[in-house]
C-alpha cells in the first residue's frame, strides 16, 4: 500500500502597494495658518488707514501673524513626519525635497524684498511685499506639495492663496490686509472643515477632494 504525498507551495502573500502617497493631516496646520490671517492682517486692517477701527500698538498685527504661522509650521513638519513612519525611501526622499523647497522658498522671497526696496530706497514697502510675496510663496509650495501628495484640496488651496495675495497688492492698505485676512483666512478655515471628509475619503477609492 502506498501512500504519496503532495506538497503544496507555500501562499506567498505578496504586498500590492496603492501607488498612493501617504496622507498627511493638515487640519491643525490649517487652523493655526487660519487663526495667523485672520488675527495678524485682521488687527493691521482695523488699525490702520485714515480712520482706523482700533488703536493697537504696530508690533501687535506682526506678532500675531507670525506667532500663528510659527505654529503653522511646526503642526506641519510634525504631521508631515508622522506621515513617513513605515514610508518608502522614495516618499521619504520627497518629502525631504519638500522640506528644503520652503526654505529655498522664503530665503529667495528674503532677497527679493530687500533688494527690491534697498535699491529703490523705500524699505516702508516691506510692510506691503512681505505679506502678500508669503502668501504667493505658500500658494506656491502648496501646488507642488498637493501634486506631489496628489491631495486636491492642498491643490486648490495653493492656487487661491498666490492668486488673493498678489491680487491683493491692487489694493491699498488698509484694504490689502483685508483681503489677505478675508481672502486668506476664511480659504484656511474651509480647508480645515474639508480636510476631515477628505481623510475619511482617501482610501476608498473615490476622487479625493
Amino acid at each position: 500500500m502506498s501512500c504519496s504525498v503532495t506538497a503544496s507551495p507555500p501562499v506567498v502573500h505578496a504586498h500590492h502597494p496603492t501607488g498612493r502617497p501617504r496622507e498627511v493631516d493638515n487640519r491643525a496646520a490649517y487652523l493655526s495658518f487660519g487663526l495667523a490671517y485672520v488675527l495678524g492682517h485682521g488687527a493691521a486692517a482695523a488699525s490702520q488707514g485714515d480712520r482706523p477701527l482700533l488703536e493697537l500698538p504696530g508690533w501687535l498685527p506682526m506678532t500675531l501673524l507670525g506667532g500663528g504661522l510659527v505654529i503653522g509650521i511646526v503642526l506641519t513638519t510634525m504631521a508631515a513626519l508622522r506621515a513617513q513612519l513605515g514610508a518608502s525611501p522614495a516618499e521619504i526622499l520627497s518629502g525631504r525635497l519638500l522640506g528644503a523647497a520652503w526654505i529655498a522658498g522664503f530665503t529667495a522671497l528674503f532677497l527679493a524684498i530687500t533688494g527690491v526696496t534697498s535699491v529703490l530706497g523705500q524699505p516702508e514697502l516691506q510692510s506691503v511685499l512681505w505679506p502678500a510675496g508669503s502668501g504667493l510663496i505658500v500658494g506656491l509650495l502648496y501646488l507642488a506639495e498637493g501634486a506631489v501628495r496628489r491631495n486636491l484640496l492642498h491643490y486648490g488651496l495653493g492656487i487661491w492663496l498666490a492668486l488673493t495675495s498678489t491680487a491683493a497688492l491692487w489694493f491699498a492698505t488698509p484694504g490689502l490686509y483685508g483681503v489677505l485676512a478675508v481672502g486668506g483666512g476664511g480659504a484656511y478655515f474651509l480647508a480645515a472643515a474639508l480636510e476631515h471628509r477628505r481623510l475619511r475619503t482617501s482610501f476608498t477609492g473615490r476622487p479625493r477632494v
